[in-house]
């Protein structure tokens, strides 16, 4: 026997559900109209089943100060209509049986309380328009959603990353469930229609692939992000987690926001996960979310990281590239100083703007507002490794990578911090296995070919840094494998690269710190230091690597370097 008590959540039988928290009945997730005197009637009958629940009973709970004549009319018609909702019959009753003149039973079983849902994925949603050109907005509302149920705290969310893999797939959500992790599956649609959307979204218990809740949503473009958090709340308490008042802090009511702007900023953040080819049309996009709304934050932090992977890729100098994102991180903070995102943002530039105290603190205070924000770990983990700080990178670097498997920026950069820890084997490994889930990672071929060459497998290294030049723009490729040819002995082909790279400087951005390497591996020590000075004074992005270039180890003793360390000005 159930005790009456305890039945305020969630009672499954057959497909249905009753949701005694909401007061709801659903069939297969989708909301039932009925009644409140039905309702309890199916919350008595529930909290007994198998057993009789008496006339009496029913009268003394449900109808305490009604006359005896409208009891049996209100029994009646309430008892008719809950089995009209559950499609049931007096005659052949699969749920309630009448017993006469005494009362009712429910005969159904009962499904066994399943843990609550710990774990969830939330698959890309449907662009029902099926027009190419709204793709980014059905992508854009899936990863803000994934972002908005990540905050979270006692619920685990599959990163969007991996969520993506299932785009068009249709297989049993089970499967997929299980292939994730996770113990129940999102899935949805999304229609746009000048400034209003439309989503439906239903929650799967994986487990049993039973449907928990469904919803649908009409909402003006403005209000969108309200419906965000409004989304999230609903789910939690689908999942029945309890929500912190941390979380409550996170999944505020935000303030509208421009729908020109936000559809700019979903456009500019699709075009930021597809970098590097991406880069030109997400800035273009971000510029154009700012213009339309300067106080919506989300795209201050989004143009500042473009520029900052800009200077870190060696695509521009850092006056285009770190001075600007710093200023847009911090514009960002001005809005919205508990941003995660931001601070992200405003710790990325510090660190190639060589204001290292300022990148550590920042890191630091992103992680504490959200510690499953995934770029806050890893690039945290870069920065240990250019700080000397080996274990402490690969820690964060393998937080990033449990919090996102299969993003191939944060494997690759596990795999270059062991390269700077001259543990070149597990770089060669890392990388490999970075090229296995991602052939076209720049990084992953790049750092593959310079761990060979560390090792003197020169035709290897050679072979893959050409490769690299493919996948990887700018010079930094380049220069990389003309410090190969140079290291190989084929001094012929070294000094045709360092010509290419001058001609190339007349045109774009060549980083000097790449050409101070080939002269020093061609044993041309003191052009190296004209070159590493050059690359000091433009503030140039490979300079954080000062402290563990394994290529400098031969200059660390020389007062000029000595000199290059003290201005970089590195933490103690």
């Amino acid at each position: 026997m159930r005790g009456e008590d305890s039945l305020r959540g969630t009672v499954r039988f057959g497909v249905f559900e009753a949701d005694f928290r909401a007061g709801e009945l659903r069939k297969r997730g989708i909301k039932v109209k009925l009644q409140e005197q039905p309702l309890q009637i199916l919350q008595l009958l529930l909290e007994h089943p198998g057993e009789i629940v008496t006339r009496d009973k029913l009268r003394q709970k449900i109808w305490q100060s009604d006359t005896f004549v409208d009891f049996e009319q209100g029994l009646y018609n309430a008892v008719r209509r809950l089995r009209d909702a559950l499609n049931d019959s007096a005659d052949k009753p699969r749920f309630i049986e009448t017993l006469s003149r005494r009362g009712y039973r429910f005969i159904a079983t009962i499904n066994a309380t399943a843990r609550p849902i710990q774990s969830l994925a939330v698959l890309p949603l449907e662009n029902l328009s099926h027009d190419p050109e709204q793709e980014y907005f059905a992508e854009g509302l899936t990863e803000a959603l994934i972002t908005t149920l990540a905050k979270i705290g006692e619920l685990r969310v599959v990163s969007r990353t991996s969520a993506m893999q299932y785009k068009g797939v249709r297989r049993p959500l089970p499967e997929i469930a299980q292939e994730l992790g996770v113990d129940g599956i999102i899935e949805g649609t999304v229609l746009r229609a000048g400034r209003r959307v439309r989503i439906s979204t239903q929650l799967v218990d994986a487990r049993t692939d039973t449907h928990l809740w469904a919803e649908n949503y009409d909402r003006d473009l403005r209000d969108i992000l309200a419906l965000h958090s409004e989304l999230a709340r609903a789910i939690a308490q689908q999942v029945q987690v309890k929500l912190t008042p941390y979380d409550h802090a996170h999944l505020a009511h935000p303030r509208p926001v421009d729908p020109e702007a936000y559809q700019a900023y979903l456009k500019g953040r699709y075009y930021w996960n597809r970098r590097p080819a991406g880069f030109k049309q997400a800035i273009q996009h971000f510029q154009e979310a700012i213009a339309r709304d300067p106080a919506y934050p989300p795209p201050y932090a989004g143009l500042a990281d473009c520029f900052s992977a800009l200077n870190a890729f060696g695509l521009v100098p850092a006056t285009e590239g770190c001075v600007k994102a710093k200023e847009l991180a911090l514009k960002a903070l001005e809005i919205d100083h508990g941003s995660a995102e931001a601070h992200t943002s405003l710790a990325y530039a510090s660190m190639y703007h060589y204001d290292f105290a300022t990148a550590e603190r920042e890191f630091e205070r992103a992680i504490e507002l959200n510690p499953r924000y995934r770029p806050a770990h890893q690039v945290f983990g870069w920065y240990l490794c250019i700080m000397d700080r080996y274990e402490e990178a690969y820690a964060e670097l393998q937080r990033a990578i449990r919090l996102d498997p299969v993003f191939s920026l944060s494997n690759a950069f596990l795999g270059i911090v062991y390269f700077y820890a001259r543990r070149y084997d597990r770089a060669i490994e890392q990388c490999q296995k970075t090229l296995a889930l991602d052939p076209n990672s720049g990084p992953a071929q790049a750092f593959l070919g310079w761990a060979y060459s560390r090792k003197s497998l020169y035709e290897p290294a050679i072979s893959t840094l050409r490769k690299a030049c493919d996948l990887w723009p700018g010079s930094t490729p380049i220069g990389m494998l003309g410090e190969a040819y140079a290291a190989a002995g084929r001094t012929d082909e070294a000094c045709r690269v360092l010509e290419q790279l001058d001609q190339l400087s007349k045109q774009r951005y060549v980083s000097p710190y790449v050409v101070a390497r080939i002269h020093l591996t061609l044993g041309e020590e003191d052009k190296a230091f004209e070159w590493l000075e050059i690359a000091y004074q433009q503030r140039a992005e490979w300079m954080v690597l000062l402290k563990v270039d394994p290529c400098l180890d031969g200059l660390r003793s020389d007062p000029r370097f000595q000199d290059l360390l003290r201005r970089m000005n590195f933490p103690a």
